[in-house]
């Protein structure tokens, strides 16, 4: 009886808000998330199981405990806020992939990641809204404006290749762990940029180039941001080796090049371009020149403290989307039946698979026979049907898209 009545008032206490109330939700949300951090290295050998299922699942869980104890009022340990995930839980996931990425794989396989992440995400957008238009009313899904067809397509051509990276070992296929991982940074990159295009977008225009706009803008942001990026790397770079911070204090070293990520990204989202592909090429410049002009001890340092925030940052999204699952206010904003809800969700997975398949088969020919006699490994049709199965997986950026746009529509 005592643990039940502790149990309601911490729920009662982060449903009903305030300070108190805060504090609460906060010192249990971490508790969970060290819950999560603990099950997932339990499971750690587990191929089927990774960190984000693990977070996912427990997310349900929790949500489940906090649903029933609270009656059916509320499911939430914490509320989310899309703003509050671009400025600060975002950050750190870009910029450890590409501080992490293996650079001579990576711009070895340069313009084949380029096609998957950027043409194919063009590629994809295009089924995928147009299948939504098709066929979303045809299983009863109400009918939307185009905008909200393309914001949709691009929604779900965003994808997640952690799951897909746990059962792909890099040393015994390099080249396809590097496309994998490299097209799932890419198209985020470029599904954020394409995202922000479309939402910008006037609809009553769309007969007099407003297409050709929205590509020209894509291009341009996609140029200026990873300019910015990299010349933020580089700049740190060069402070580090002319002041030489490590011969004072290493913490110096290690904030500032926290720091200066972070101001790549601030300052890409204040002159209105793309946060995500500025701080993403900052981390690959930083791993390259900067990383190389601080001492021993900040090497370690900067490697462990950037996978650590970005691991944190992940399972917090996974977490807060299994609790989500259960939020009683958003299964009341529709009307569908039991019925239209599975015929939409196989309208969605048809649509993704087909979308993904009409371009990694074609760009993995165009990119083997461009390779021609190199010394590249060719992209064997298995290799080609796990990139297209990589691509059924959903990520932190297409949950943090949904919910940016759930508020324009229902079913």
């Amino acid at each position: 009886m005592a643990a039940s009545s502790l149990w309601d008032e911490l729920v009662v206490a982060a449903s009903t808000g305030g300070s108190s109330g805060t504090v609460v939700s906060i010192c249990v949300f971490t508790a969970v998330l060290c819950l999560c951090l603990v099950a997932g290295h339990l499971l750690e050998e587990n191929k089927w199981v990774n960190e984000s299922i693990t977070a996912l699942i427990i997310g349900c869980i929790v949500g489940a405990l906090i649903f029933l104890l609270s009656k059916g009022r509320n499911s939430h340990i914490l509320r989310f806020d899309e703003q509050l995930f671009f400025i600060y839980v975002l950050p750190p996931i870009i910029f450890n992939a590409g501080f992490q990425v293996k650079k001579k794989q990576f711009f070895h396989n340069f313009l084949t990641i380029m096609s998957f992440g950027v043409f194919g995400v063009f590629i994809s957008v295009a089924i995928v809204s147009a299948g939504f238009y098709w066929l979303l009313p045809k299983v009863g899904f109400g009918k939307l404006d185009a905008v909200d067809y393309l914001a949709l397509g691009v929604i779900f051509s965003s994808t997640d290749t952690v799951c897909t990276l746990q059962v792909i070992s890099q040393d015994e296929t390099p080249r396809l762990y590097s496309l994998v991982f490299g097209e799932g940074v890419v198209n985020d990159a470029t599904s954020v940029v394409l995202f922000n295009a479309i939402k910008n977008m006037d609809i009553t225009k769309i007969k007099s180039g407003a297409v050709l706009k929205v590509i020209g803008d894509f291009l341009y942001l996609f140029a200026t941001s990873t300019i910015l990026g990299a010349t933020i790397g580089l700049f740190t770079a060069y402070v580090l080796k002319a002041l030489y911070f490590g011969r004072h204090s290493t913490d110096r070293e290690v904030a500032l090049m926290a720091l200066m990520a972070y101001l790549s990204y601030m300052l890409a989202e204040l002159l209105s371009l793309s946060g995500i592909l500025t701080v993403f090429f900052c981390g690959i410049v930083m791993s390259h020149y900067a990383w190389h002009n601080v001492t021993e001890s900040s090497r370690i340092t900067t490697r462990h403290i950037f996978a650590t925030l970005s691991f944190i940052a992940e399972t917090f999204i996974f977490l807060y989307v299994g609790m989500d699952a259960l939020d009683m206010d958003k299964w009341k904003t529709t009307q569908a039946s039991f019925k239209t809800s599975i015929g939409i969700f196989g309208v969605i997975i048809s649509l993704i698979l087909l979308g993904r398949a009409a371009f990694v088969f074609p760009l993995s020919i165009l990119s083997n026979f461009m390779s021609g006699n190199s010394e590249k490994a060719p992209i064997t049709f298995k290799h080609q049907v796990v990139i297209w199965w990589a691509g059924l997986m959903r990520g932190a950026v297409s949950i943090a898209l949904a919910y940016n746009q759930s508020s324009h529509f229902q079913v």
